[in-house]
């Protein structure tokens, strides 16, 4: 697989600063970015669930006697206590401080980890709404919020490269609102690779901020899609991450390019082991939460030329090689999909699928 990891043009100053982070080690590490100081329970915790992993449970109205729907965080913990996890990462919206306190002492008596999922404040007149669930979440016991920047994707949200970067210019100005509000209330704020920033533009955009508060959800799967190897992503990242979401991912030929999903741990292509050590070399305390989203494959239509309008890094070489790697790693068999299946029957591979990843993190990974 390291014969196909792909190449990024970097500028001199952003070479240089990545250098002297991997060849100073942790402790030149912790002084560009100091770790939380977490209570006893929550080192060398089990993997915890993020709450996209229950897409279909989550708010969910169908009845359901053996899936129930989880109305708020507070269900999802107690369930994610019951099949063993160590935590959530679960969205923090308009929480009241009572329900804050409640989450809180669900938390604390169950001795799990608990990372907000918080939307980033679009404007100065959204600031207010943000300190106020950065408060929430603080109150509930959460020390890491991961944010993300664009809820779609990036080859299918922006039709030119215009459009993307008028999306980046507002982008890096909600992280830079955001910035002063968790530097204040000593939060840790984790941006995450959500098929929006390529591996090495969401470094630049941490090493560019330079602050200590300001890190990154290390998703391991999501810029499979933007024809990026998974390690190479992750080698990236790791330094400046804070949280992450822990997924194995599928891959299969169509018409336009190639499928990916999500699946069980232990059945794709990423290096988990590696990926877990990494992680823990660059950030002991790092919480491990599963982001095993249970849906039909995503089409990548990188054959199209529709796909290349904001890429201006990407090549024929890179198709090429992606090309390859799927030839050299489909997934064998159907992959996961529920398109067909009725309501209840979702329900039960969802959570057949989190128990699957649970067992193999413990049997495998060691968490």
């Amino acid at each position: 697989m390291n014969s196909i990891f792909l190449q990024h043009k970097s500028i001199q100053s952003l070479s240089e600063r990545r250098s002297f982070l991997k060849t100073a080690g942790l402790g030149a590490l912790a002084m560009t970015f100091p770790l939380p100081v977490l209570p006893e329970y929550l080192v060398d915790a089990p993997m915890g669930i993020v709450v996209h992993s229950y897409a279909a449970r989550w708010h969910s109205d169908t009845p359901s006697e053996k899936y129930p729907g989880f109305e708020n965080a507070l269900s999802l913990l107690e369930h994610c206590k019951e099949i063993g996890a160590g935590g959530v990462q679960t969205v923090v919206n308009g929480w009241s401080s009572d329900f804050a306190k409640r989450v809180r002492d669900v938390r604390e008596k169950s001795g799990m980890y608990l990372e907000g999922s918080i939307t980033l404040p679009k404007s100065k007149d959204e600031v207010p709404k943000f300190e106020t669930d950065v408060l929430a979440a603080r109150e509930a016991g959460a020390k890491i919020l991961r944010t993300a920047c664009l809820s779609g994707r990036r080859y299918v949200d922006f039709a030119t490269l215009e459009n993307f970067n008028n999306f980046r210019g507002n982008a890096i100005r909600s992280i830079e609102l955001a910035e002063p509000v968790v530097r204040k209330h000593k939060m840790k704020l984790a941006v995450e690779n959500h098929k929006d920033w390529t591996a090495a533009e969401l470094e630049s955009i941490i090493l560019n901020l330079g602050s200590e508060w300001v890190g990154v959800t290390l998703d391991f799967g999501n810029n499979i899609s933007f024809l990026e190897h998974p390690m190479q992503v992750i080698e990236t990242l790791a330094p400046y991450a804070f949280s992450t979401h822990v997924k194995d991912m599928g891959v299969k030929h169509y018409r336009d390019g190639f499928l990916l999903s999500e699946v069980p741990l232990g059945e794709g292509i990423v290096d988990l082991k590696s990926a877990v050590n990494l992680c823990k070399k660059h950030n002991p305390h790092i919480n491990f939460s599963l982001e095993m989203i249970t849906r039909d494959p995503l089409e990548i239509p990188c054959m199209k030329d529709d796909y290349w309008a904001t890429f201006d890094h990407l090549s024929g070489m890179d198709a090429y090689r992606m090309q390859r790697m799927i030839e050299e790693n489909q997934f064998r068999g159907e992959l996961p999909a529920v398109a067909g299946l009725s309501k209840e029957e979702q329900l039960a591979l969802e959570e057949k699928n989190v128990i699957a990843c649970l067992a193999y993190s413990r049997t495998s990974l060691g968490l």
